[in-house]
């Protein structure tokens, strides 16, 4: 499942459209590590304890992940302008990956 970053709603047959946003936050207790010189996510608390995968991350998907870290929530742009900013790439080729990391992390069930 891909996670749009909006949502055209047409409520007649003709525009305006009405955009809606998707916003997502990280959940509780999951926490970058790096382990052996790799970035892997391991899950902290009782709240995950059922969690048993190991998720290893790229150094992109790791620079995403802490950035994150420090906003309350983020929609896929947020992560297509994150990458923008770090790395030679056009927006809409950020976008396709930011589109494709978060249906992972949501997949995983790291985001909300």
């Amino acid at each position: 499942m891909l996670i749009p970053h909006l949502v055209l709603v047409n409520l007649f047959t003709h525009p305006p459209y009405h955009i809606i946003y998707i916003y997502m936050k990280i959940k509780e207790g999951f926490t970058l590590r790096d382990v052996c010189g790799e970035k892997v996510i391991i899950a902290e608390g009782l709240r995950n304890l059922n969690f048993s995968k190991l998720i290893n991350l790229n150094e992109s998907a790791a620079y995403i992940w802490n950035s994150l870290q420090e906003k309350e929530e983020f929609t896929d742009e947020t992560i297509a302008d994150l990458l923008c900013q770090e790395y030679e790439v056009d927006h809409a080729t950020a976008l396709a990956d930011a589109q494709k990391l978060l249906a992972e992390w949501q997949e995983q069930g790291l985001v909300d």
